[in-house]
C-alpha cells in the first residue's frame, strides 16, 4: 500500500490502460493509410493497356502468361478498364522478364532431383501514354514457385513446370499490381 490507502499494483495497471488506450489513439488518428484503389493517380486516366512483354529468357510462352496475369488483375479491378489498343489507352504497362532460373532444389537418396524453383525477375514501367510521364516502375521485381520433378515421366515434369510458370506469372501480376494501386 502506499501512503494514500491505494494499493501500487491498481495504479499501475491503471496506467497501463491509459497508456494503450493513448497509443490506440494515436496510432488510428495518424492520417496515414493504406491506398488500394489507386486513388494516387489522376483520376482522369482510366483506361489501360498491357503491352507486350520483352522475353529475354529461352523460356517460351512466360511472356504471354505474365500478361495475361496483369490483364486479369486490371480487368477484377474497378478502378480501370482494359483498352483494346495502346493508341487508345490512357495509361500503358510495359514489361520485360530480365531472368527466369529453374534450378533443382530438392534431390532423393539418389541424388536425383524431385522438385524444382522457377525464379523469375521482371521490370516493370507504367507510364501515361500521351504525356510519356512515368506513373510506377519496379525493377528487378522477382517472385518463384516450386514444382515437382519426376525423373520417370518427363512429360510430367513438364506439365508441373507449365503449371507453376503460370502460377508464378499470376502471383507476381497481382503483388505487382498491389503495389502499384498503392503507391509503393
Amino acid at each position: 500500500m502506499n501512503q494514500n490507502g491505494k494499493r501500487t499494483s491498481e495504479i499501475s495497471f491503471g496506467v497501463a490502460v491509459l497508456a494503450f488506450l493513448c497509443l490506440i489513439l494515436f496510432t488510428t488518428n495518424c492520417g496515414y493509410r493504406f491506398s488500394a484503389g489507386g486513388e494516387w493517380i489522376d483520376k482522369s486516366l482510366q483506361t489501360v493497356f498491357v503491352d507486350n512483354i520483352v522475353n529475354t529468357t529461352n523460356e517460351p510462352f512466360i511472356e504471354i502468361y505474365l500478361r495475361n496475369g496483369f490483364e486479369d488483375q486490371f480487368r477484377k479491378s474497378s478502378r480501370f478498364r482494359l483498352s483494346g489498343s495502346k493508341e487508345t489507352a490512357d495509361l500503358i504497362l510495359q514489361g520485360t522478364i530480365n531472368a527466369l532460373t529453374v534450378p533443382p532444389v530438392a534431390y532423393d537418396q539418389y541424388d536425383k532431383a524431385t522438385e524444382g524453383r522457377a525464379v523469375m525477375t521482371v521490370n516493370l514501367l507504367f507510364e501515361e501514354r500521351e504525356a510519356g510521364k512515368k506513373i510506377w516502375a519496379v525493377t528487378n521485381f522477382s517472385g518463384n514457385e516450386t514444382y515437382r520433378i519426376d525423373q520417370a515421366n518427363p512429360n510430367a515434369t513438364s506439365v508441373s513446370k507449365t503449371a507453376a510458370l503460370q502460377k508464378l506469372s499470376n502471383d507476381m501480376a497481382e503483388k505487382a499490381f498491389r503495389n502499384l494501386m498503392s503507391g509503393f
